[in-house]
């Protein structure tokens, strides 16, 4: 039990070695990853934009289409009405197709009226367009400068970012699932990614509390996986502090003088 126990510390401070030079690598990429992203979102979001303002141009010449269709349809109605006038026999008759012809007329001009409304709404939506589309084309060239420096950086690391992952995949499978899930959890926890730690002058190396000299003898004999009582940190083992001796500080003698008589 007790190799055993070592065996998974030895595999937790591996495990916690190749993470934390993973973490080293993405640092190096920075924010970069997120900007990317977040520029990716933004691009999305201005080309449904566009999209949508397309939709409601083509929604509004359609509109246009029928207004002028319905224009036809009442000059139509108005040359067939007039003819009509022509073999009326009455007065009633005759009033009756002039408020027809008057009706066709008014409706004629709402439809002209609709039409000159919508053809101001395409210019204002075509404006909206011309104008997102500009900032669109700025942020695609952004995008495209940030893709390439972190294309750069990550081709730079890529080869050793590459060997460390799947060392990683070798190093996890030495744990249990029960363990390998409470290492993720408390990595994730962590803000400095780290999960694993040893106990440096009394202290747990992750929170900096101090860590009872009961609790770093158990620590040492590793015959239990211990957590700190105040993190949750796995503490892997105990470093022992050598102190350096402050080098001695040179005495110096004092001459003695001694008084020669005046008369030999």
């Amino acid at each position: 039990m007790e190799n055993s126990v070592s065996n998974r510390l030895d595999a937790l401070v591996k495990l916690q070695s190749i993470d934390s030079k993973l973490d080293s690598i993405k640092k190096i990429r920075g924010d970069l990853p997120e900007e990317v992203q977040d520029l990716e979102d933004e691009i999305a979001g201005y080309e449904t934009r566009i999209q949508k303002s397309k939709n409601e141009i083509s929604e509004l010449e359609e509109a246009i289409k029928a207004n002028k269709q319905g224009i036809k349809d009442a000059e139509k109605l108005i040359l067939k009405y007039e003819d009509q006038q022509q073999n009326v026999r009455n007065n009633r008759e005759y009033d009756a197709i002039t408020k027809e012809i008057e009706l066709q007329d008014l409706e004629k001009q709402i439809l002209d009226k609709k039409i000159k409304e919508n053809n101001e709404k395409i210019d204002v939506i075509k404006g909206r367009i011309e104008e997102t589309e500009k900032i669109l084309n700025e942020r695609q060239k952004d995008l495209e400068t940030k893709k390439n420096e972190l294309t750069t950086i990550i081709s730079e690391n890529e080869v050793e970012e590459e060997k460390l992952l799947k060392d990683r995949e070798k190093a996890i499978k030495n744990l249990d699932d029960r363990l390998a899930k409470s290492y993720e959890k408390v990595r994730n926890n962590a803000n400095n990614g780290l999960a694993v730690v040893s106990v440096k002058r009394n202290a747990c190396g992750g929170c900096f509390n101090i860590v009872p000299p009961q609790r770093q003898a158990d620590i040492k004999e590793r015959k239990k996986i211990i957590v700190c009582e105040h993190c949750g940190r796995i503490l892997a083992d105990v470093e022992v502090v050598v102190e350096e001796e402050k080098p001695k500080k040179k005495t110096t003698r004092k001459k003695r003088t001694t008084k020669k008589s005046a008369s030999k």
